[in-house]
Parts: C-alpha cells; structure tokens; sequence
C-alpha cells in the first residue's frame, strides 16, 4: 500500500507503461493512489490488526518450540533423500507421470521456438535457455520430488520461485495472447465478464476477491498487474469506478495471499533455518482475519470517490 507498491509506480509514469494499458488508464498519479486518505486509513487499520492478532497469538515460554524440537539440523548430507510417500495425496509428487506431463509440452513449445527462426536466435534467449535446463534437470530426476529436493538443497533460498517462475510466465502468456475464433484476447473476455455481472458499488468487491485468488497462482505485484489492469481497469472505466482507487483494490487484495504464500518469507527461512510449514500457521490466522477487513473497507472507501476519465499526456 506504500511506495514500493508496484502497481502505483507504473501507473504514475507513462513511460513505465504498456502502449495497450496507456490508452484505458491513463497516467495515475500517486496523489490518486497510495496518497489517497482513504489508502491511509486502510493501511492504518491492517497495522493494528496485524499487530493485535500477532500478540495474541505468540506462543509463551511453555509452548514455543526450540529449533531442537523442530528437527532443524545444521549439517546436510551429500546425497538427495526423500521419504517415501506417508500419505495417499503425496503419490502424484513421488510418480513420474507429472514429469512426463511437463516434458511433453516442453518438448512442444522448444520445437515450435526452434522451428520459427534460427537455432542460435532461439538458444540465445535467457528465457529458452533457462527453461530448457529445468526441464532436462526435472527429466533427469524423474520424480517431482527429487528435483524439488536437489534444488531446494542446491538453492535454499530461492528453491520455490525458480520452479514456480517459468509456470508463471505460461500462465502469463495464456491471460495476454491466447484468442479465441473471433480474435478476442483471453483478458478482454474477462474484463466483458467481469462488467456483465457487477455493477459500480460490487466491482472493488468482485475485483478484491478475483485479485486475491489470482494472487495465489500469481504471486508477483509488477509483473500479476500488467496480467490483470487491461481488463481490470477496462472494467473500472465501463462501470465508472475511480481509476487510483482501482490500482489500490489492487494493492490491498493481491497481498492477502502473501500471508500464506508469502515472498517476504524468504530470508527468514534462510536466515533462521526455519521450514513454511513452520510459520504459515500464524500467517493463516492473520488472513483470516485480514480477508473480510480488507474486502469491507475496499467496498465501504469506494463510496467516497468519485469516477475520472483517464488521464492521457
């Protein structure tokens, strides 16, 4: 909700923006968005929140666990072990079949780059080059399980965004160029969706509760806010929603899920030895509790704004 906001910085500079997006938004100052008393008085409330619930959940003396009783271990082994599978939903993890999966449509994509221009052309792009190590590391492994093993042991840190990047930027191409027989753009076909069943009070809503489910498949504020504000903000412009306070729908939503697929996580883990499972606990009861507040107050905010056309230099 503050200066680091993605989604707000690319807004208030024309430059930053897509030609597609600049035409349907406009350049949105930060006095429209993270400036906006009504942007205040939510981050206000989440501080306090946040606050309160992590008091009253902090464990006491008697009950906090030591890193002993985790099981945490300094020392590793050379060589990758993984349990065999405990329970009956962890066979898909431990099967090849997922593996197959992906390497077939690998295997698709890379002929389809390599066939439409020359071979040093293609290699030469970070991103082929990239994806083509995952996949002959996951084929090499043979099993989810052991790849996602090896790398997390190689890359402790980091282990979840590189599996998860490549998946995200297919997803990413599916929203932005995929067309159905008429030519019309996955993304547009929401944004028409999305209009045809709110109205101008239900949208922060309606958009709060599609921008924190996407932010679990998605989670990147830049880069899951050129995905969402074509339509997003189509749909703002046709149901006369201000535009700053839909960047801000945005910003408060999208956050929600980072409380249990969290990036900030990260360096804890890393610093302190410490697994997700370990600390998403805490971060649950804080969604809990932040998913109502936050969808109540984006709403009842609305009502104090009133609708501008885009803003185009």
């Amino acid at each position: 909700m503050g200066l680091s906001s993605s989604a707000a910085q690319l807004q208030a500079n024309a430059g930053s923006l897509p030609k597609t997006l600049l035409p349907i938004t406009g350049v949105i100052p930060f006095s429209e968005t993270i400036f906006l008393w009504q942007s205040v008085v939510i981050t206000a409330v989440l501080l306090v929140v946040s606050v309160v619930i992590a008091m009253w959940s902090a464990p006491g003396p008697a009950t906090a666990m030591t890193a002993e009783a985790m099981g945490i271990e300094v020392s590793s082994e050379d060589a990758v072990k993984v349990a065999p599978p405990a329970k009956p939903g962890e066979w898909l993890e431990h099967s090849p079949l997922l593996t197959i999966l992906l390497a077939l449509l690998a295997a698709g994509w890379i002929g389809y780059e390599f066939s439409r221009q020359d071979a040093v052309i293609a290699i030469s792009n970070l991103n082929t080059y990239n994806f083509i190590f995952i996949m002959t590391g996951l084929l090499l492994h043979w099993r989810p399980k052991r790849f996602l093993a090896a790398v997390g042991r190689a890359v402790p840190a980091t282990a979840g965004v590189l599996i998860q990047f490549p998946l995200y930027g297919a997803i990413a191409m599916i929203l932005t160029q995929a067309k159905n027989g008429a030519g019309v753009t996955v993304s547009d076909q929401i944004a028409h969706a999305f209009v045809s069943v709110s109205t101008q009070h239900m949208y922060p809503l309606l958009i709060g509760i599609y921008s924190a489910i996407l932010g679990f498949f998605i989670p990147s504020g830049g880069g899951k806010w050129i995905l969402e504000a074509p339509y997003v903000m189509q749909a703002a412009n046709d149901l006369q929603v201000h535009l700053g306070w839909a960047v801000q729908i945005y910003n408060a939503a999208e956050a929600l899920p980072n409380l249990i697929n969290p990036f900030w996580m990260l360096p804890l883990l890393g610093v302190l030895g410490l697994r997700a499972r370990e600390v998403v606990g805490f971060t649950f009861l804080q969604l809990l509790v932040h998913l109502p507040v936050v969808l109540f107050l984006l709403w009842a905010l609305a009502y104090t704004l009133p609708y501008h056309p885009p803003i185009i230099p």
